[in-house]
């Protein structure tokens, strides 16, 4: 029975992603636990993991960089536990962790096979040249302590190639991390539903319902979204904003401060995402960085038409005329975008239905499938 170990830094990163890939693997017979930082609620709970990995390792690492407990505590920890464990595969899904874990068990003897899939390297294009030399230089220090590397989306692929952070050989491109596309293509999801979303908001039937569904902060720009809606001078344009985070009160301040707060909703964490996908006429992600977002896939599966950045993972997703994408910061151009998709209903819905139609190839059972055979092949 193959043992696989799947690590990263804090539990939200395994309930949002990968606890699909956990359930497969388990009902082909596999052991199949986890590693993360201890439960801290309300966001880090374990409770779903609890219920699916056979066992959770946990490990005193952070999100920061320049945390001690990263460098102290977590490699004897990691260490550790995969030499109890006796994994055949560890595989570690964000940056600190899997810097860490690599780290930690370079000269581990028998040590098992180690995948790391990138969900976006922390250099990219626009970033902080400093910033960027950083991490680029941490990627190719633990390259050499890594069996594959895993990245969803082709710039992030051409980087790797580039700066030779792996042999070529040792690089495998994935469309994602999987989408379950009939969940969120919404077949299920009725008038009565969407009705119900807009008497929740207090919306009117000639209302626009743009939503944008991510967390507060820096780097999704909810400032370039709401001086945006400011720009657009209309007032049958409402936001719906899903997600929690450190902004959301500046958020709220910025809203009122440009007179919009009644055209804002604060939706807090969602689960009903389908179906506010489907009740809005476009989602919005005017982001600075990303590395294949999940709105944008959950949208696209729901033919609900995108408004986006031109960066990294969206230029993969949106091309071919499958969505609107503007400069990161062009706050005119995404104002010109929330016109015409509320103007333009029938081109835009146009523009979703192609956007769905590309969703194949990213859909959760695609890619579990090249998971057996990349985890085959390393066995």
């Amino acid at each position: 029975m193959p043992k696989l170990l799947i690590v990263t830094t804090v539990p939200i990163m395994m309930r949002g992603f990968l606890l699909p890939f956990a359930r497969h693997f388990k009902d082909l017979g596999w052991q199949v636990d986890a590693m993360m930082s201890p439960a801290a609620p309300p966001e880090n709970r374990w409770d779903e993991c609890e219920e699916i990995f056979d066992k959770i390792w946990p490990i005193n690492w952070t999100r920061s960089p320049f945390s001690p407990s990263n460098y102290t505590k977590a490699p004897k920890q990691v260490r550790e536990a995969v030499s109890q464990g006796k994994y055949d595969l560890v595989h570690v899904h964000s940056p600190i962790a899997s810097f860490v874990t690599r780290y930690a068990l370079k000269d581990l003897p028998n040590r098992p096979k180690l995948i790391y899939t990138t969900h976006g390297f922390h250099f990219h294009k626009g970033a902080n040249p400093v910033i960027n030399e950083v991490y680029k230089r941490l990627e190719r220090i633990a390259g050499p302590w890594t069996d594959k590397l895993v990245v969803i989306n082709h710039e992030d692929e051409q980087a790797a190639k580039r700066l030779n952070i792996v042999p070529d050989d040792h690089i495998l491109y994935m469309p994602g991390i999987g989408v379950e596309v009939e969940k969120y293509r919404a077949a299920h999801v009725t008038k009565t539903d969407t009705d119900a979303i807009y008497n929740e908001l207090g919306l009117k039937e000639t209302d626009k319902l743009i939503l944008m569904i991510a967390e507060f902060n820096p780097g999704k720009r909810h400032r370039d979204a709401l001086n945006a809606l400011k720009a657009t001078g209309r007032k049958d344009l409402i936001y719906a904003f899903a997600g929690v985070g450190p902004l959301e009160e500046d958020v709220q301040d910025q809203a009122e401060s440009l007179g919009l707060t009644g055209q804002i909703k604060m939706l807090g964490y969602r689960r009903d995402i389908p179906v506010l996908l489907k009740a809005s006429n476009a989602l919005l992600l005017p982001s600075e960085r990303e590395g294949l977002p999940r709105s944008v896939l959950e949208a696209m599966c729901a033919a609900t038409p995108v408004i986006s950045t031109e960066i990294r993972g969206v230029e993969d997703l949106l091309a071919d005329n499958c969505g609107l994408m503007t400069k990161v910061g062009d706050v005119e151009a995404i104002a010109k975008a929330l016109i015409w998709v509320a103007d333009h209903p029938t081109e835009a819905r146009e523009l979703g239905l192609r956007g769905q139609e590309k969703m194949k190839l990213f859909s959760l059972d695609n890619v579990i499938k090249m998971h057996e055979d990349l985890y085959g092949e390393l066995l």
